[in-house]
């Protein structure tokens, strides 16, 4: 939420709220990353906190983190952090104002004091779609955010639950400086728009009366020292209790240093060879995306090989449509096939295949959060089962026909499949093709054939499945257009922003 990047905002929030102060504060930042050489300062003593008076900039956490190693430095959302030193970009040494004490911290857990990415309200550059889908699940009236406008740069959108609906308001920005949603009332911050429309609705659908929650946490490694390694130790895992089993190996719930919950899916041997696998895991580790289950380590030395991912608490995207998503509506079907869309659109632009995109390898997460699992693992396979023409293993429902014929895959192919996927999710998990084998399903392919439209259905819906199966790979959608058309799929034409009752 409010580590998300604003920065005219940030910079027009320090110059009015901080004076020379902000300027101390990013000179202390550039000094710290000019560093070339760094080692932790003497521990400041427990006596001295109240008197002790900060050199480097101070931030404020944005969530709460719990230590995982004995480097690392715990703390409370609230709480006000001295920056030490920020050369690595992605975990920064920082002592507490609170506990005086020192360690390693997530640098996207936290956001300088006082600027706009700081405010609770504040959500940064996500989607009007995502921003009702927040909005919704809060589900109290009066619950609002703050984000950057997706059509007019520079400017911001004031987004409100009201009752069933959610409303939208455009925030604009003034040259000389200050913002206004109506131009009788014109502020110099954001926050103190924010806090004008908390106290009086002044003809908005409501007065604001509590900031949105995020529904996510940003993701972040296992630790600082594991940013940059892939291969971890063995005894560093605990395998706790086990959450199902696949074509090619076991998924586990399980512990990294006694601290972190983790997913363990291991690997039958000779499934893949190690050194193939670890030269991908080096490529897989570093695609980061929200909507990208997150690669932290692996364990090749020795069998079976442990993949090490992030955990989420409903399992395959499969097994949670056939039991506790049964009752799941459209709407939300639709917003579960986005948020794939999502995934697949960032691995898209970085030129990556999945190569085995279906509802078994998605994962679901509280608040029915998805993610894309077991991006390019198909492709390391070694088994002589896993073949498009004989194995029994090959996931030919799945799988466009030059894929699964003359083993052309691409991101197009990842289309097709994206196109079965969404039937997964509308017939809550049922096999594609039913009543027909493989190679009848290929056949039928060949004469024209594509499945129709499943019950209950809408047609607009059937003709993006249909769009993904287009014989022509060329002739597929890009996952960037499907993600805005499932986005897109409830909202009505432009023009949607609401204007205060009394202004003109």
């Amino acid at each position: 939420m409010g580590c998300l990047e604003s920065k005219t905002e940030e910079n027009s929030v320090r110059a009015q709220t901080k004076g020379g102060n902000g300027a101390t504060q990013s000179t202390n930042m550039e000094n710290l990353q000019s560093s070339t050489q760094w080692n932790p300062p003497p521990v400041v003593p427990q006596a001295t906190a109240k008197s002790y008076e900060p050199k480097g900039p101070i931030y404020l956490a944005l969530f709460d983190y719990d230590q995982r190693t004995s480097e690392d430095l715990a703390f409370r959302k609230g709480e006000r952090l001295e920056i030490i030193n920020n050369q690595d970009g992605d975990w920064w040494f920082a002592r507490s104002l609170t506990t005086m004490k020192e360690g390693y911290i997530p640098s996207n857990y936290v956001a300088e004091d006082k600027s706009i990415k700081a405010e609770e309200w504040f959500f940064g550059a996500i989607k009007r779609a995502e921003s009702e889908k927040l909005l919704r699940a809060a589900g109290e009236k009066g619950t609002f955010l703050v984000r950057e406008s997706e059509s007019k740069p520079g400017d911001y959108s004031l987004s409100i639950q009201d009752g069933d609906n959610v409303k939208h308001y455009r925030i604009r920005k003034l040259d000389e400086g200050g913002f206004f949603i109506t131009r009788r009332a014109v502020f110099n911050t954001l926050k103190d728009l924010v806090q004008y429309y908390q106290n009086e609705s002044d003809g908005l659908c409501v007065n604001l009366r509590q900031p949105c929650r995020a529904l996510e946490r940003p993701q972040i490694d296992l630790s600082h020292k594991t940013k940059d390694m892939w291969e971890i130790s063995r005894d560093s895992i605990t395998l706790i209790r086990k959450l199902g089993a696949g074509q090619f190996g076991e998924v586990y719930q399980g512990l990294w240093n006694n601290s972190t919950p983790v997913a363990v899916k291991t690997l039958k041997a000779g499934t893949m060879q190690p050194a193939a696998f670890l030269a991908e895991a080096q490529i897989m580790k570093k695609l980061r995306h929200p909507k990208l289950i997150q690669l932290y380590a692996v364990c090749t030395q020795g069998e079976p090989v442990y993949i090490i991912t992030e955990l989420m608490s409903k399992g395959s995207l499969l097994d949670y449509l056939q039991g506790e998503g049964r009752n799941l509506k459209l709407p939300q079907l639709i917003d579960m096939a986005a948020q794939v869309a999502a995934g697949m659109a960032y691995l898209e632009l970085h030129n990556y295949i999945h190569r085995d995109l279906a509802a078994r390898n998605i994962l679901v997460g509280d608040n029915n959060i998805c993610k894309v699992a077991d991006f390019g693992l198909a492709r390391l396979i070694v088994s002589d089962d896993y073949n498009a023409t004989e194995g029994a293993k090959f996931p030919i429902k799945w799988t466009a026909p030059e894929a699964a014929l003359f083993n052309r895959f691409s991101i197009k192919s990842d289309v097709w499949s994206f196109g079965i996927l969404i039937t997964e999710l509308v017939t809550y998990g049922r096999i594609p093709y039913p009543g027909m084998s493989n190679a009848e399903v290929l056949q039928n392919l060949d004469k024209g054939y594509r499945m129709p439209c499943p019950a209950n259905t809408p047609e607009s819906l059937y003709q993006i499945m249909l769009d993904c199966w287009k014989r022509n790979p060329a002739d597929r959608p890009t996952f960037e257009a499907l993600q805005w058309r499932l986005e897109d799929f409830f909202v009505l034409d432009a023009g949607q922003y609401q204007h205060a009752s009394d202004v003109l």
